[in-house]
């Protein structure tokens, strides 16, 4: 009798699909909170510092919480892990390098095409050329206009890392079968391999400043830990598609988070093609068919 009430007490269906949805809004937060906090260390260790701290502790520090190496890892998980690792490196890395050239939102709004681009991608649907255009006009309005243009290094990188994005989200996928948060810390130890001594090369004894240590700190919990942690906890419950919707207020929240903590100011029309980008992902996932997408 108490497993039936369990099975069909309506709370604890909502209270199950809420909570992946609130790890994704709390890995949000966190995620740029952090960007904004590595913005300040730009200028001391470049983005490829940033990168090797964020990424170089981020791997100690979940090693250390989820010593992945009790559970067993077969090939093909394995095969997974590497290419999940490395896009997890090339996504921070390509960021970084955006925000050092061009506000926090845009970069964002420009990365986030790479979740679109999973939601969009497995549709046959004539409807869904829509949700491309939208995004695409958004992208549109941020090419230059009357030399107020961004710096079109910065947007290539932002692309850069929307294709990581994607990937990461394919592979994630794949490797959240791994117990607890196993995917993540043998992930983060894949991307320092190539991050870290990057960012040595690149910022010398800088690096271990205790200033630059300190904050690389906070942005290794606030932008790797924690959100990675909480979007493996989310991937595990929610279908591919689902992820793709939620995410799609990533670049309101990093352009809400740029103006308060870095005074970032976006132009009318800049607004815009974030609006624009973040409609297209959402119209995409809301347009789905029930059940369409889950793993």
């Amino acid at each position: 009798m108490a497993n039936a009430s369990f099975q069909t007490d309506p709370a604890s269906k909502t209270d199950s699909a809420a909570l992946p949805l609130l790890f994704l809004l709390a890995s949000l937060l966190s995620q740029y909170v952090g960007a904004a906090s590595a913005k300040s260390l730009f200028p001391l260790v470049g983005a490829e510092g940033v990168t090797a701290l964020r990424v170089g502790i981020s791997a100690v520090l979940l090693l250390a919480l989820w010593r992945p190496w009790r559970s067993r890892v077969g090939g093909r998980d394995l095969r997974n892990l590497i290419v999940y690792g490395a896009t997890l490196g090339a996504m921070n890395l390509c960021i970084y390098r955006a925000m050092e050239l061009i506000p926090i939102g845009i970069a964002i709004a420009i990365e986030v095409t790479g979740p679109l681009a999973v939601a969009l991608l497995g549709s046959r649907r004539l409807r869904d050329v829509l949700w491309i255009v939208c995004a695409a006009a958004g992208l549109g309005l941020l090419l230059p206009v009357e030399g107020a243009a961004l710096d079109p290094l910065g947007v290539a990188y932002a692309a850069a890392a929307a294709l990581c994005w994607a990937l990461y989200i394919v592979f994630g996928k794949r490797a959240s079968s791994l117990p607890g948060g196993s995917a993540v810390a043998w992930g983060m130890l894949v991307a320092a391999t190539f991050t870290v001594p990057l960012g040595a090369a690149h910022a010398g004894a800088a690096l271990l400043a205790p200033g630059v240590l300190l904050v690389g700190l906070a942005v290794a919990v606030l932008s790797s830990m924690a959100p990675y942690s909480l979007e493996m906890a989310a991937l595990r419950r929610l279908p591919s598609h689902v992820f793709g919707l939620a995410v799609s207020a990533s670049p309101a929240v990093a352009s809400i988070v740029g103006f308060v903590l870095l005074g970032e100011r976006l132009s009318l029309l800049q607004w815009a093609a974030v609006a624009l980008v973040m409609l297209a992902s959402a119209g995409s996932v809301l347009a789905r068919p029930r059940g369409a997408g889950k793993a």
